[in-house]
């Protein structure tokens, strides 16, 4: 067969087609992409462009914070309590590298700095890889530990040593529980914080003055807007706001009478306050078992600081604002409760026995024995049970109960630990119904009389107890800021009969002469009023140690300070255990003054 030919002209003419078909598509192709592109650009630029824009000056602008410099905190004689320190901390920036170049980096932080490489990488997630700002991953470096990161620097790219201020409590223990301590945030509470203006590493008061003061203590942060090269390089500074220094407080406590209060109270667990029976001044206010606060204003707080701050006596409990059978000192209430009554006079007199039975139940004397005829003094001064029972019994509950209300039992004082201070507890007939399913009795009244049962008060309200026989009837606020005017002229009149007042001032001071507090009677120092107490009470497994109270004042007639003692589980008396504890915290005021 002969193939078939096409002549010479068709195939040129054939070519000329084909070359026209591809020029055409082409041109169409080339079209479509260009109004592809174009349609992509202004998408991006009209839709997405300030997104972009955004992120782009995010990669050339470096936002450093500046931390503000908390407030200081003085006693009442200027003595510094609370500062700052400068320790050197390590800064990461998160945008400088991605998340698995930083996966490369933080083997060797965690080598240098001996923290965990999963904290490291857990911070700059919580930060978020693309913010700009630093964050802090350790504090207190060494000098072992800086000079580790400046060999390894051209590995560590963007980490960077600042210094920083950080809380310092000078007298360390000897303030803990008036002071508290700040601490980084915690993630619950950064979350609840952030719209106060707090960020993730920032310090916050976490008990005490601290805590109290947060807001006027803190200040408020600045920074400097840096713009930066692609390698992080600042270039030049595009704006600055200067950071405002938190304010300084002066508080009402005296650093050495704070410091002779701790000594007093030695080894044993309880508290000791001193404050100004007129104003409401707290002096001293210590608490043991203590702690360091300065542990906490560590990067890490290592298992052995834990073990001192969470130990089964629990040395974070300020034992000041917690609440306690407050024993025989109640019995001043119990004095006014019955002289305001209307059903004993002032010259009333009592036989006083080995014990007395009330619906079926013994109450026994603490003496065993009784101290035959008293009156109001003389058994406020021997600390008579069997005269106070039949001051209750007769008195009656509610009677009982408006005068323990009166005197600001069974609520707060309005001091300035609110988060931390126990109401107490006052019971009644409605409690008792509720709680037992039964009436208030005779026995009721009986127990609450000497302060027992299920009466609880805490230290401080003792010390406001004392305060109104030492300042002529007056309820005062105990505070710690020195310039609170408003806590410093709150009195509340207690409304007794002047006739009330000397008795009970009468029978506090012959306490001290005669009575169950002759350890305070000393010729060195002025004459001192005051009251013993000797509260049952029950530690672990059910053995008895009681509790030791003695609140008192001096001057007896122009009272400058009032002490309240208090030693929990003891097992000895208030005239044996908190009477010479309280001695000692006047000596040293009546010395100083």
């Amino acid at each position: 067969m002969i193939p078939l030919q096409l002549s010479p002209l068709l195939k040129k003419d054939t070519l000329t087609v084909g070359r026209g078909f591809q020029s055409i598509f082409f041109i169409v192709f080339t079209l479509l992409m260009t109004g592809g592109m174009s349609a992509r650009l202004a998408y991006l630029q009209l839709v997405e462009g300030t997104q972009h824009r955004k992120q782009a000056e995010s990669n050339r602008i470096r936002i450093i914070p500046k931390q503000p410099e908390r407030g200081n905190i003085f006693d009442c004689n200027g003595k510094l309590l609370a500062s700052t320190r400068y320790p050197r901390s390590v800064y990461l920036w998160p945008m400088a590298h991605t998340k698995q170049e930083w996966h490369k980096v933080a083997p060797r932080l965690s080598q240098i700095l001996d923290i965990p490489q999963e904290e490291i990488e857990k911070k700059l997630q919580e930060a978020g890889y693309r913010s700009s700002s630093l964050v802090r991953i350790a504090r207190d470096l060494n000098e072992a530990q800086v000079t580790a990161l400046k060999e390894y620097e051209n590995e560590l790219h963007d980490v960077e040593i600042h210094t920083e201020a950080v809380r310092y409590y000078p007298h360390g223990k000897a303030l803990a529980h008036v002071l508290g301590y700040t601490r980084e945030l915690t993630a619950e509470q950064l979350q609840e914080k952030r719209k106060d203006g707090y960020r993730l590493g920032d310090a916050i008061g976490q008990m005490g003055v601290e805590k109290a003061y947060e807001k006027t203590l803190r200040g408020e942060w600045g920074g400097q807007q840096l713009e930066v090269d692609g390698r992080g390089r600042p270039l030049r500074v595009l704006g600055e706001k200067e950071a405002k220094a938190g304010q300084d407080l002066h508080l009402t406590i005296d650093v050495d009478l704070q410091k002779a209060a701790e000594k007093a109270l030695g080894g044993r667990n309880g508290t000791i306050i001193a404050l100004d029976p007129n104003n409401g001044a707290v002096l001293a206010m210590v608490s043991h078992p203590t702690f360091d606060p300065n542990i906490f204003s560590k990067q890490k707080v290592t298992k052995k600081d834990w073990e001192t701050v969470q130990g089964e006596d629990y040395p974070l409990l300020n034992r000041a604002l917690r609440a306690y059978p407050p024993a025989s000192t109640f019995k001043i209430v119990t004095a006014a409760a019955g002289l305001e009554s209307g059903k004993f006079s002032p010259n009333t007199i009592l036989q006083t026995y080995g014990s007395l039975t009330f619906g079926g139940t013994t109450f026994g004397e603490w003496n065993h024995a009784g101290f035959g005829p008293l009156g109001f003094t003389g058994a406020i001064a021997n600390s008579s049970d069997t005269f106070f029972y039949q001051i209750g019994q007769k008195v009656g509950g509610p009677t009982l109960i408006e005068w323990t209300r009166k005197f600001g039992f069974g609520e707060k004082t309005k001091f300035e630990f609110v988060s931390e201070e126990s109401k107490g507890f006052v019971p009644d007939e409605s409690w008792k119904q509720k709680t037992w399913k039964m009436p208030w009795t005779v026995g009721d009244s009986i127990n609450m009389s000497i302060g027992q049962g299920a009466l609880l008060s805490t230290p401080l309200q003792v010390a406001g107890m004392f305060a109104v026989p030492a300042n002529g009837g007056y309820r005062v606020q105990p505070h710690l800021l020195k310039d609170n005017q408003e806590a410093k002229t709150w009195r509340e009149p207690v409304n007794m009969k002047p006739s009330t007042v000397k008795i009970l001032r009468s029978g506090l001071r012959q306490v001290v002469t005669e009575g169950t507090g002759k350890a305070l009677n000393v010729a060195t120092l002025p004459p001192i009023a005051g009251k013993t107490g000797t509260a049952e009470a029950w530690k672990r497994q059910g053995v008895k140690a009681n509790h030791a109270w003695f609140g008192g004042y001096a001057p007896a007639d122009k009272p400058q300070i009032l002490i309240v003692a208090f030693a929990e589980h003891s097992g000895g008396g208030g005239g044996s255990i908190a009477a010479p504890m309280a001695l000692k915290v006047m000596e040293e005021y009546f010395q100083k003054k």
